[in-house]
C-alpha cells in the first residue's frame, strides 16, 4: 500500500462527513464562544492519540496484556451509548453533560475520530511494514488534516439543514450508529472467539 492508499483509507474510516451530527450535537450545549477551542483541542487530542497507536500501539496493548478485539468491544460498547442518547434526547445531549459543560477527549476525541477501527488499521500498518513509519505518518496527517477541516466547518452545515433538519440528521445518525456499534462489537467478539479456537488447537 502507497502513502496516499493509506491517507485515503484512513480518511474514509474516520468518517468526518458521518460525524459531523454528531459532533454539531455535542458542541450545540457548548457556550458558543468555546466551540471552536473545545473542537480543536479534541482533534489535537485524536491526532496525538493515532500516532501513539501508530508507534506504540502494539506494544501497549501487549503491556496491558489486552488483545485488539478488546479496542474494537470497548469502542463499540461506547458508541453504542451514544447511538440511543442520540436517537432518545436527554438533558445534556448525547454525552450526558450539563449544559455548557465541556466534553473531555471522550467521546469526540475517542472513539468518534480516533475509534477501533482507525486504531485497529494504524496498529496493522505499523505491523505490516515497520520500515515505513514515515509514510503512515504523512497518510495519518493527511487523513486528519482533512477530516479537521470538514469538521471545523460544521456551521455551514448546521445553517444547511437547521435545526429541526439537524436534529433529523442526528435521529438517522443514531440509527447508523448503533448498527455501527452493534458489528464493532460483533467482529471484536468473533475476532476474539476464533483466536481462542486456534488456541485451543
Amino acid at each position: 500500500m502507497d502513502t496516499f492508499s493509506a491517507a485515503v483509507m484512513l480518511f474514509l474510516i474516520m468518517d468526518p462527513l458521518g460525524n459531523l451530527p454528531i459532533f454539531a450535537s455535542i458542541l450545540r450545549h457548548i457556550d458558543p464562544k468555546k466551540r471552536r477551542r473545545v473542537l480543536i483541542r479534541e482533534l489535537l487530542f485524536a491526532l496525538g492519540i493515532m500516532l501513539l497507536f501508530l508507534f506504540a500501539g502494539e506494544a501497549i496493548l501487549n503491556f496491558l496484556n489486552l488483545r485488539s478485539e478488546s479496542v474494537s468491544i470497548a469502542g463499540g460498547i461506547i458508541l453504542f451509548l451514544i447511538a440511543i442518547r442520540m436517537i432518545f434526547p436527554q438533558p445534556g445531549g448525547v454525552v450526558g453533560l450539563a449544559a455548557g459543560e465541556e466534553p473531555f477527549i471522550v467521546p469526540m476525541a475517542i472513539p468518534l475520530m480516533a475509534g477501533p477501527s482507525v486504531l485497529a488499521a494504524l496498529i496493522l500498518l505499523a505491523h505490516t511494514d515497520s520500515s515505513r513509519m514515515l509514510d503512515w505518518t504523512i497518510a495519518l496527517l493527511a487523513a486528519w488534516g482533512v477530516s479537521a477541516v470538514i469538521l471545523l466547518f460544521y456551521k455551514v452545515f448546521t445553517k444547511v439543514l437547521g435545526e429541526k433538519g439537524l436534529t433529523a440528521v442526528e435521529r438517522l445518525m443514531g440509527m447508523v450508529l448503533v448498527m455501527i456499534s452493534v458489528q464493532m462489537f460483533l467482529d471484536g467478539i468473533a475476532s476474539y472467539m476464533a483466536h481462542m479456537g486456534q488456541a485451543a488447537q
